[in-house]
């Protein structure tokens, strides 16, 4: 996570010994909390992670005077060894990546060469002088380094001129960007559809382009990232138009080999930078399993407490102790709930506490956020219930704990989620509460698989062709392709974009005139581009009795989120959905508070549209295909608020939504099911531990995420009438991820199905068959049934 490094100075945290005596010690906090008896058993295991002494180093040389004397007049007086190095590297023009913990300083890493190149600049003969580009994943992001920026540079006088530039930036302020601004604070949307299609009007800012700033480089996976990537090469391509070339300063949280990953984002070569010589106090992270419940589920089974309530009576409980903390949950409704939960809690005793507990989420109006922030920067708030909006959010120093709500899905997030708490030499806290579902239950009894396990790699492929063809669209539309573009060594894109030149140019979408293609249409290529996949305009949340815009829902999960009777949570208030208009983008809500939350449900199916490859394997064969995904939001369950009991159900009529993508699936016959002993009874666990372990292993082999892709295993599949799985792309019109693993496939689900016979588990574990992101709960699962289906059908598989 990046971090404003000037927060850091203003007041120092305590060292041990001072929180020893003042019973804030994570320690300490962690006994309050578990407490004695029956509570103190929901913790599960506590992992001690030991701090860290910082190692300091010299300023390098390089670096303008004017600058180092603002830094000691912030209290920096010397940069910490990785900090020095990094800025070593971007002085020299190289470009850099800094890949180290939560609270290290990164933003020093870029900050420290912008400003002083932005200095030289001011020295220079034309009016602009150099200029710097910062691009971060969310808005508040950018303006939390505004303000650091701000604050640094006040000395520098006019030699820095800041500004914002995105959806919320009016319309005046960005003239004025436009035409002086010389570091220019932004994200990669504004990027791709407002200032490379007027690439023109920038040129002056473009021409004088020294440094790109890429924050939280790691956000940037999948075709998400994949788009990114494209975007970079545009503006690349567009800065050489001009004659700029300039070095790219990266800041990722730890990943795994993060300078060939940055190095596949930008285009270009990428050092480093790894070894973290912050100081950093010791660690204290618990693992919590909430209790059962007296209730019972559907079937009769005993219900767990939900991970939600917990959480919201651990923030209370930490909030009135005076403990900063913050608590990551994944969805936004329960954002707003654990926080009213916490509210309702600290009113009983103290209603002033009430008022120090909020949300953070994304969909907020731009206002709400600010304010948020300012709050969140004063100390007014001392608890926060927050989306991973936060996580990329704003720096938040010397929180005491975090709390997450459920494993966010990966160990990357985990850790940098659990690193904003504790600075420095302080002690910190972080407790990772249980849901209730396989996934999180085999964590909190399975440390291991947390503490032992190293984090990902950053996973996107640049040269994915359902990816680069609309980009090669805009690029020719912002400047003409011409063979240089892909044909030089190192080519600006990837070898593909030749192979795809001929076809665009077939549809009509590009012409080639001489040694160069031009875009053809009179709209703007990059207005066709979704690169974040949100699936169309949000939905506007508006109070029916006012008219007031309460926020917006991404269109994508209005079904789920915003349907009729839908229980909708902003800002503490809770309001119900009383009608969707889906073709008005608009729910409106009225004000009330139901003693229940409410959660949809859906059905997914999936048809066979059309079969462009079949091959036999034995009796059964692998296809490849376009398909048709179709999903609908059948009913929503109405749950107590606080032990998730069940209610009803209540039926709704909202049309199914369609997916058409690609596909690869692979079917059995009888006898071969028969031949693995596979009885009915096991065959639909069997088939869905299979397709999990298949999502799981395909990034190997695909160069993707496995956010990007899907699945659906069936007994019996109306349009094969065989037992079929089938593993989809994610994105309209496919990604090019499951035609890959039609042409890796033996490879493919060998290693799938060593993968689970190596697991040492007996039933299965997320480290074989359960999936962070299963719609059915991890039910049903069989493992040693998927070892002997993915055997036997490899039997059959062809020998080229």
């Amino acid at each position: 996570m990046t971090d404003s490094f000037l927060v850091h100075h203003y007041q120092p945290p305590p060292n041990d010994a001072e929180a020893d005596r003042h019973g804030r010690s994570p320690e300490a906090v962690l006994a309050r909390l578990s407490g004695r008896g029956e509570r103190a058993r929901r913790v599960t295991h506590t992992e001690r992670l030991p701090g860290r002494a910082e190692v300091h180093a010299n300023w390098p040389d390089g670096i303008r005077p004017e600058v180092l004397a603002a830094l000691r007049a912030a209290g920096i007086e010397r940069p910490w060894a990785h900090q020095a190095e990094a800025i070593a590297h971007a002085v020299r023009g190289e470009s850099v990546v800094v890949a180290t913990g939560t609270a290290s300083g990164k933003s020093l890493t870029y900050q420290v060469p912008v400003l002083s190149a932005l200095l030289d600049g001011a020295a220079a003969p034309n009016r602009r002088g150099a200029t710097a580009l910062y691009l971060a994943p969310t808005k508040a992001l950018a303006a939390d380094q505004w303000r650091a920026i701000r604050r640094l540079a006040g000395p520098l006088g006019t030699a820095v001129r800041p500004a914002a530039y995105d959806g919320d930036t009016p319309r005046e302020e960005r003239g004025w960007a436009r035409d002086h601004a010389n570091l220019l604070l932004s994200n990669p949307d504004m990027l791709h559809g407002g200032l490379l299609p007027a690439h023109r009007r920038w040129s002056s800012f473009l021409r004088a382009l020294r440094y790109v700033v890429i924050d939280e480089c790691h956000v940037y996976r999948g075709v998400f990232g994949s788009h990114v990537a494209q975007v970079l090469r545009r503006l690349r391509r567009v800065c050489a138009l001009y004659g700029a070339e300039p070095s790219f300063l990266l800041a990722s949280a730890t990943t795994a080999e993060p300078g060939a990953s940055a190095g596949r984002l930008v285009g270009l070569p990428v050092t480093e930078v790894t070894e973290d010589a912050s100081p950093r106090g010791e660690l204290v992270f618990a693992l919590w399993e909430p209790p059962l419940t007296e209730a019972r589920g559907e079937r009769g089974a005993p219900v767990r407490r939900t991970a939600t309530a917990e959480t919201a009576e651990l923030l209370s409980d930490l909030t009135g102790q005076g403990v900063r903390t913050v608590a990551f949950v994944r969805s936004r409704r329960g954002a707003e709930l654990i926080s009213l939960v916490a509210q309702d809690r600290l009113a009983t005793t103290d209603r002033r506490l009430a008022g120090r507990v909020a949300a953070y989420r994304g969909g907020y109006l731009p206002e709400e956020r600010r304010e948020l922030e300012r709050a969140l920067h004063s100390g007014e708030l001392l608890g926060l219930a927050a989306t991973t909006a936060l996580e990329l959010g704003v720096d938040i120093a010397g929180l005491d704990a975090v709390l997450l709500a459920g494993f966010p899905g990966t160990r990357a997030s985990l850790w940098q989620q659990a690193g904003r708490a504790g600075r420095r030499r302080q002690g910190a806290l972080a407790v990772l509460i249980a849901r209730d579902d396989p996934l999180d239950t085999y964590l909190v009894h399975h440390p291991e698989a947390l503490f032992q396990q190293p984090v990902e790699s950053t996973v996107l492929d640049p040269g994915n062709p359902y990816v680069l063809a609309p980009h090669l669209c805009a690029a020719a539309a912002e400047v003409p392709l011409t063979e240089a573009d892909f044909a030089d060594e190192p080519a600006l894109f990837d070898q593909t974009a030749a192979e795809l030149l001929p076809k665009l140019t077939d549809r009509g979408l590009l012409r080639r005139r001489g040694a160069s293609w031009y875009w053809t249409r009179r709209e703007r290529p990059a207005d066709l581009v979704d690169i974040r996949g949100k699936g169309g305009e949000p939905v506007q949340v508006v109070e029916s009795g006012t008219g007031r815009l309460l926020g917006t829902v991404d269109a994508a999960a209005a079904h789920s989120a915003v349907h009729e009777g839908a229980v909708h949570l902003h800002q503490g208030r809770s309001y119900v959905v009383r009608e969707l208009d889906l073709a008005g983008s608009v729910a409106l809500v009225e004000e009330a508070s139901p003693p229940w939350s409410t959660s949809a449900r859906e059905v997914t199916e999936l048809a066979v549209l059309d079969t462009e490859v079949e091959v036999p394997w034995g009796d059964g064969r692998l296809c490849f295909g376009s398909v048709e995904v179709t999903q609908q939001v059948v009913s929503y369950l109405r749950r107590r608020l606080l032990s998730g009991e069940v209610l009803g159900e209540t039926r709704l009529d909202l049309p199914p939504r369609t997916l058409r993508t690609r596909a690869v699936w692979w079917t059995m016959t009888e006898e071969q099911l028969a031949d693995a002993n596979i009885p009915p009874a096991i065959l639909p666990g069997a088939l869905h531990a299979a397709e999990h372990a298949a999502i799981g292993m395909l990034p190997l082999f695909a160069t993707c995420d496995r956010w990007d892709i899907g699945g659906v295993s069936t007994a019996l599949h109306p349009d094969t009438l065989l037992p079929t799985v089938f593993v989809h792309d994610g994105h309209p019109g496919g990604a090019g991820f499951a035609e890959r693993a039609f042409h890796t496939a033996a490879r493919w689900l060998a290693a799938t199905r060593d993968a689970i016979a190596a697991c040492e588990c007996e039933a299965g574990c997320p480290s074989c068959i359960q999936s962070p992101k299963c719609g059915n709960g991890n039910e049903p699962l069989h493992k040693a049934g998927a070892i002997r289906v993915l055997t036997q059908l490899l039997r059959g598989r062809p020998t080229s």
